[in-house]
């Protein structure tokens, strides 16, 4: 059973030269050279030996006569209830000679390798774009088709890709079958687990190649990314350094107590418009980061009632109230702000 581990093929047909590891493989695909054949009065296709159309009956039958006792799941074939086991055992016997890294099965173990061969057997015919494995070009090549074959059968939605389908059903269902150990938060795919699991960890997997700061987000990565382009907008209140203008703007509400954007349910006030929508949720009780837009978002809390951003004699709680008295300062304000973005402006074109 060395071969299994090593990949050793020695049983070669004299017919069309392919290999086998097992002397019963090759006496059966011997017969598929011969004019003796098994059929399906199904769907036609040829099988060289019985038990081989016996086992293909049963995707038309759904007969699944081999059973996991650790979780009860069916299986058509004895083969995939073997690799299924692995999954309870926790046994890999197929192991990586470049990294070291394991896997349950041979053929996943032969996909493993052309990450260090860089291989890419399988192109396409439209584009040109290579791909390691048929089922990566298989899903590529419907960019180019526009095909979508998996469509949900509650609201006639179609998806390019199965998995898809399943993650867009559970907006149906509201399942959230992945769980976080930690808070007990769940979420619809295991990916958005992963993700929420770095703020309990503190891991940052995101490396800037520039500086080498470190994010949990890939997104975080790539907004730092421009802090190292030529263009740069700089406030002129405290010199922290913006990728693009509207971060900049933004930013300088720290410095300023005015808030402009108003909530017209409870007249609750915010320096910017996406904190006025973060808050207008809290009436609508929509939860639009908690299935497929991943973690890394942050919702907007009051600032303390001694935030070092009010003015002398004001306090969040009377800023409502405040607003009408306070216009002219509001005005006066809005001018400043006017005046700091110019001359950030003309500090960044020198």
């Amino acid at each position: 059973f060395i071969r299994t581990h090593t990949g050793e093929r020695p049983f070669k047909c004299d017919q069309c030269e392919k290999q086998f590891k097992w002397s019963d493989s090759l006496r059966k695909h011997r017969g598929t050279h011969t004019e003796k054949s098994y059929i399906c009065v199904q769907c036609g296709k040829v099988f060289s030996d019985s038990s081989y159309l016996n086992q293909h009956m049963r995707t038309h039958t759904g007969e699944k006569p081999f059973e996991c006792d650790q979780c009860g799941k069916e299986f058509t074939q004895s083969g995939s209830l073997k690799y299924h086991m692995r999954i309870h055992t926790g046994e890999k016997p197929f192991e990586c000679d470049q990294c070291g890294k394991e896997f349950t099965q041979s053929g996943t173990l032969k996909h493993h390798m052309r990450i260090h061969t860089g291989e890419k057997p399988f192109e396409c015919d439209q584009c040109g774009k290579e791909f390691t494995q048929s089922g990566s070009l298989k899903h590529h090549m419907r960019t180019h088709t526009e095909e979508r074959p998996f469509e949900c059968d509650q609201c006639g939605k179609e998806f390019k890709r199965s998995g898809a389908l399943k993650v867009h059903m559970t907006t149906h269902t509201d399942e959230r079958p992945f769980e976080c150990g930690q808070c007990g938060k769940k979420f619809t795919r295991s990916e958005l687990l992963k993700q929420h699991m770095r703020i309990h960890s503190g891991e940052k997997p995101f490396k800037c190649d520039q500086c080498e700061k470190q994010f949990k987000w890939s997104d975080s990565l790539r907004k730092h990314m421009r802090t190292h382009t030529e263009k740069s907008y700089i406030c002129v209140q405290c010199g922290k350094v913006f990728s693009d203008s509207s971060s900049l703007n933004k930013h300088m509400s720290v410095h300023t107590w005015l808030r402009l954007y108003e909530c017209d349910q409870c007249e609750k006030t915010f320096t910017t418009s996406q904190q006025l929508s973060s808050h207008y949720r809290t009436h609508t009780g929509d939860k639009p980061y908690d299935s497929d837009e991943g973690e890394g978002f942050k919702t907007y809390e009051e600032p303390s009632e001694t935030s070092p951003n009010l003015p002398d004699g004001h306090t969040n709680g009377d800023r409502a109230a405040e607003a009408g008295s306070c216009e002219p300062k509001v005005r006066l304000k809005k001018l400043q702000i006017r005046l700091q973005r110019l001359q950030t402006v003309e500090l960044n074109s020198v």
